[in-house]
């Protein structure tokens, strides 16, 4: 007689979650219990059946089984455990498998029997003005490249690996544990899916040799502190012609005596004398291109004040466009003053329209006048 559906045992819909299903067998477990219907075959009978479809459904990867092959994944019944799976479920188990992580296998790189290179890291120090124009440079990186006495091979000349019998040449192999199948690296080979019977004395087998590589490389304007360059296939060489790794550039930009990098936007503070900031004038200024160029200082400028140069910043990446340059003034307070300096400053210090001079210096005196106003009533 055939099995009724394990959905339909439970009265639930096939998009039922785990909740609805609980709730499903907890209601009608506990209305046919063998302890509420004593001697009562049917009831008896019923039970076992809501149990053995809930201990199926609430299982995420038996209601997957069961979702795809129906009851013929449970061969020797759901009650039996995963040792019930017949060889045929177990085999179209190993495909979901291979479907959801075949691919995770070597940090992502399915291997197929072929060991790839490991990935490289090289940290590179640049200028500001570096980062800002750009720079072609040379490398030497330290890492394993292919063999020239066996082109890889790791076998020595005249001579050709064989493929391991263990694995096929697939360097994994697959065993059987009830339910599941196991994949693992093959013990024969050690994953190379090859077998090599005489190896070149050069690499020792191994198909690559450890040596200094010297790369160009061509640093694009713009970069920042942190930015990272892949070299596609210039990391390590994979062992016995497999495949290289990848190297990865990560840049440090130093930091700049005079400037400042935000972004794209570069900043510096610059000097400016007290008469050049009260009544204003023209000052040179350097660039982050190395050259220089003018900055008007409007009259009454205070220390802190900010005045912009539009598109005199840093280059922005893969663009032609630039940020702009941000001044902030430093009004420089003269010393070693002359006699007549002195007594010129005396009489612009006696002049009755200071509070006009010194706006935000009349402004706190004034608030501090109205703070003891305030104190002694």
């Amino acid at each position: 007689m055939a099995k009724q559906d394990y959905y339909a045992t439970l009265g639930v819909d096939r998009k039922a979650n785990a909740d609805d299903l609980k709730k499903a067998y907890r209601k009608l477990a506990m209305q046919c219990h063998p302890d509420r219907n004593p001697g009562d075959k049917g009831a008896e009978h019923r039970f076992k059946e809501l149990s053995e479809a809930y201990d199926v459904l609430k299982d995420e990867q038996k209601r997957a089984a069961y979702d795809r092959f129906g009851h013929a994944a449970f061969e020797g019944g759901a009650g039996s455990g995963f040792g019930g799976f017949g060889t045929g479920f177990a085999s179209g188990f190993a495909d979901i498998f291979d479907e959801m992580f075949g691919d995770f296998v070597q940090g992502g790189r399915r291997t197929s029997g072929v060991m790839q290179g490991a990935d490289l890291r090289y940290n590179l120090q640049i200028t500001l003005e570096e980062a800002f124009a750009g720079k072609k440079t040379s490398l030497r990186v330290p890492t394993a490249v292919p063999c020239d006495s066996c082109r890889g091979t790791g076998s020595a000349a005249g001579t050709a690996p064989t493929a391991c019998a263990t694995c096929h040449g697939q360097g994994r192999v697959r065993s059987q544990s009830g339910f599941f199948t196991v994949e693992r690296t093959c013990p024969n080979c050690q994953g190379a899916g090859q077998i090599i019977r005489n190896p070149c004395r050069t690499c020792a087998g191994a198909g690559r040799v450890q040596r200094e590589k010297a790369l160009a490389v061509q640093i694009p304007a713009g970069v920042e502190d942190g930015t990272r360059i892949r070299l596609a296939g210039e990391g390590e060489a994979g062992l016995r012609g497999g495949p290289p790794g990848d190297l990865y550039i990560f840049i440090g930009v130093s930091p700049h005596r005079i400037f400042q990098r935000e972004g794209a936007n570069i900043h510096c503070r610059v000097p400016i004398p007290m008469t050049t900031a009260a009544l204003g004038g023209t000052i040179t200024i350097p660039t982050v291109e190395g050259g220089r160029a003018q900055l008007v200082i409007p009259a009454g400028t205070p220390t802190g004040h900010q005045l912009r140069i539009k598109s005199k910043g840093m280059t922005v990446l893969h663009s032609k466009s630039r940020g702009d340059m941000f001044v902030h003034a430093i009004v420089e307070t003269p010393v070693s003053l002359t006699k007549r300096q002195q007594d010129l400053l005396r009489e612009f210090e006696r002049d009755g329209s200071q509070a006009t001079h010194s706006p935000q210096s009349h402004g706190f005196f004034h608030k501090m006048k109205e703070l003891w106003e305030d104190l002694k009533e």
